[in-house]
Formats: C-alpha cells, structure tokens, sequence
C-alpha cells in the first residue's frame, strides 16, 4: 500500500466521523435550551394575554 492511499483513507475516515458529529449534535435532545446563546429561549411571557380558543 501506498503511504498516500492510506492518508486519503485516515483523512477520508475523519471527515466522516467529523460529519457524523454534526449531524448527531443537531438532531440530539438538548437539555439546556437552544445553543444559541441569544436569550430568546429564557424570554418570560406570563404577562403576555394569551388569545382565547
């Protein structure tokens, strides 16, 4: 084997497993919120009428 084979298939194997950590961090349960860090998910909205059904 080629030392540049295998580079491309060490490099090729941790892309994948960068990838695969993005698409499971975005479709995981958060627990603290939204990561976002803009304070909209704190808002507090009981002094808000809520438009009856």
């Amino acid at each position: 084997m080629d030392i540049q084979f295998i580079l491309m298939i060490v490099i090729f194997i941790a892309a994948l497993l960068y990838v695969g950590r993005m698409i499971y961090r975005s479709v995981s349960p958060k627990s603290d919120g939204c990561a976002s860090g803009c304070g909209k998910c704190a808002a507090n909205f009981d002094n808000i009428p809520q438009p009856k059904k």
